[in-house]
């Protein structure tokens, strides 16, 4: 396929993933719209520049994986049952909440290494109008993330005395395996010259 395609193509993807996921309640249609829209930042790069395409892939597996196993083991379906993510477990809340913002493309963690490679290879392209109604779209896209970050961290749902404090009781041992996507997928950042190289 021509390079026109792939712009077209992926430039719809992220307006479709930003708009589809803002009016979305349950965490797997966020994460699918989040899925759509990511694509579309994979499908501009991918007929210019193949590296920085497989590095956004294996970056956003990392960060996607670290937000599947924070919610697997919150059992968190739906927004509302984010906001009580904290009575499982306070750093899970942590986790997810710096996963999620990462996953976003926010500029100090990982996820904004493949966003700032492909701004700059299609800036350096001449396609400024794509990749400024791209950064527009990315833009839908963090909103929801934001609404879910602030409903996981910053919000609690009723709770009565017993379920405050349930982490005490039932310890989870899926979050050993959590931890090390999650590291990755929020301090990768500092290593992107060595990626690079």
């Amino acid at each position: 396929l021509s390079t026109s395609i792939f712009l077209l193509m992926g430039l719809l993807s992220s307006l479709v993933g930003g708009w589809g996921g803002l009016n979305q309640t349950q965490t797997r249609k966020i994460m699918a719209y989040s899925s759509i829209a990511h694509l579309g930042w994979m499908a501009t790069i991918s007929s210019i520049m193949t590296n920085i395409l497989i590095m956004n892939l294996l970056i956003y597996l990392i960060m996607t994986t670290s937000v599947f196993l924070s919610l697997i083991i919150s059992k968190s379906k739906t927004i509302q049952d984010t906001t009580s993510t904290w009575t499982l477990s306070p750093t899970l809340t942590i986790i997810m909440l710096l996963s999620l913002l990462s996953l976003g493309g926010l500029p100090p963690l990982t996820g904004f290494i493949p966003k700032w490679l492909i701004m700059e290879e299609l800036i350096l392209q001449n396609f400024n109008l794509l990749i400024s109604m791209m950064a527009a779209s990315s833009l839908l896209s963090l909103f929801f993330y934001l609404r879910l970050t602030y409903t996981t961290a910053l919000t609690l749902s009723p709770n009565t005395t017993q379920t405050k404090f349930k982490w005490r009781f039932y310890p989870n041992t899926l979050t050993m395996f959590t931890t090390v996507p999650a590291t990755i997928s929020i301090f990768l950042l500092p290593m992107t010259p060595l990626i690079l190289l």
